[in-house]
């Protein structure tokens, strides 16, 4: 049957430097395109159901006048607590679109509220917050612009010792980053990057015996530093930052650190928070990883390759354990760290770690597809790095997953066992006496599939 084909076969035209020139295009708008699916929808919070079933109180819209009464109720109100709830009439009325715009557009509204935030009163500043954060999830770009006046306030709160006030200062911004490009303009000379830099900073320091004790009281108030993530990640979008600005602030290495913090806890405790932390870490280490100078890296992490690595592996166990559909932020991590990099190629190599990667090929189309990836960036390397992927389990894991509907899967997988042809002739021979040729031809067909399949049957005919 294969004598058959040889002359159906097209010219391999091929050779190492086009496929990495391809998979480097590739790479790039498969990048791209998850950057732009990371901009993170805006995020809501709200706490107060109980108290609403309690009193009965449903959200209305406000009118001018019902929205001055309220503004000057907490403004001048006798005793504390009555201008706290009118602060939260307030707020109930701005979860409508329609009492949003009667607010921006009233003459002192933003400035008596800006001033409610800025009082030395901890329930009025909270409640004034709080109905920023309604406006903040507006999805018209002229509210988001109105909160301008309150920006360089919610950073300077940052920096407080309420980690409730500080989560929704976070989300407030985060929203508002998203939202408009006059806010952007204006966050980055109040000095939003280093104010960022520093939350993540804040965050528990787990792995020190002399800290432990005191640090974990803190964990509990985890989603405090995932909402850091959440604000994180779409400002380095949003904001256009240079990201050598927040790696001078230390960002790299912090949550390098903090990454090993979190495979420490995961071998601690069953706590099931501490996803809250670990993915908006992974996140935020990979976007800046697809930004940051390669060569840079290793340094400006200050870990060494083997600690990142071996860490990153142990909460891909873990995610496959308690929450797997976080596989995906693990593994685009560890793309993103051996795409360019030999370094930590190696290590993935030194710590015998290819075959816990191919453990995890059943879980998920998704997961399956960023697995071979990375391999990928393994084999590309070259010859030394394919004589550690071959002998052993790859072909076999190769040809289970040529048997996978997804186009995108068995694409990739072609394309690995190309790169491993390549650098391996003799592996090409392995992989036809394993049935590999009746593998490729379920795939002839596929108009996606064609021209890598034959390219495929022709390297692995002159090996």
């Amino acid at each position: 049957m294969w004598l058959r084909r040889q002359g159906c076969l097209r010219p391999a035209g091929c050779g190492v430097e086009e496929l990495r020139r391809r998979r480097r295009e590739r790479e790039a708008a498969l990048r791209k395109a998850r950057r732009e699916q990371q901009l993170i929808s805006k995020r809501l919070l709200r706490d107060d159901a109980p108290e609403e079933g309690e009193g009965g109180c449903v959200a209305v819209i406000l009118g001018q006048a019902e929205i001055q009464q309220f503004l000057q109720l907490a403004q001048r109100g006798t005793e504390e607590k009555e201008r706290g709830r009118a602060l939260v009439s307030l707020r109930r009325g701005l979860q409508h679109p329609e009492t949003q715009q009667t607010f921006i557009w009233l003459e002192g509204s933003m400035r008596t509220l800006v001033g409610l935030l800025t009082s030395n009163q901890a329930l009025l500043q909270l409640e004034a917050a709080r109905c920023l954060h309604e406006l903040s999830h507006s999805e018209q770009s002229a509210v988001a612009e109105a909160c301008l006046p309150a920006t360089s306030y919610l950073l300077t709160y940052l920096s407080g010792h309420s980690s409730d006030f500080i989560e929704l200062c976070l989300y407030t911004l985060g929203n508002l980053i998203v939202e408009s490009e006059a806010v952007r303009r204006q966050l980055l000379p109040q000095g939003i990057v280093p104010a960022l830099a520093a939350c993540v900073q804040l965050c528990p320091r787990l792995h020190s015996p002399t800290t432990h004790a005191a640090t974990v009281a803190t964990w509990p108030k985890a989603e405090l530093w995932g909402c850091c993530g959440v604000c994180l990640v779409p400002s380095l979008h949003h904001l256009q930052v240079n990201n050598a600005l927040l790696i001078t602030h230390g960002a790299l290495s912090t949550l390098g650190l903090l990454l090993l913090d979190l495979a420490g806890a995961v071998q601690r405790t069953e706590d099931a928070g501490l996803e809250l932390l670990a993915c908006p870490v992974l996140r935020c280490l990979s976007n800046l990883l697809t930004e940051a100078a390669v060569g840079a890296v290793g340094e400006q992490m200050q870990l060494r390759d083997e600690r990142v690595v071996a860490a990153l592996f142990i909460l891909l166990q873990f995610f496959l354990q308690k929450q797997p559909s976080l596989l995906p932020e693990g593994l685009w991590l560890l793309n993103n760290l051996t795409a360019n990099s030999p370094s930590f190629c190696t290590s993935l190599l030194s710590l015998d770690l290819i075959e816990p990667l191919l453990q995890l090929l059943p879980v998920s189309n998704v997961v399956s597809l960023l697995v071979l990836t990375v391999l990928c960036n393994v084999a590309e390397k070259g010859p030394a790095y394919c004589q550690h992927l071959w002998p052993g389990p790859l072909l076999c894991s190769l040809l289970g997953t040529l048997a996978f509907s997804d186009t995108e899967v068995v694409g990739q997988s072609l394309e690995l066992l190309q790169l491993l042809f390549l650098y391996r002739p003799e592996a090409a021979q392995a992989f036809l006496q394993q049935s590999g040729l009746q593998a490729l031809e379920r795939h002839e067909k596929e108009a996606q599939l064609q021209d890598r399949v034959h390219a495929l049957q022709q390297t692995a005919l002159h090996s």
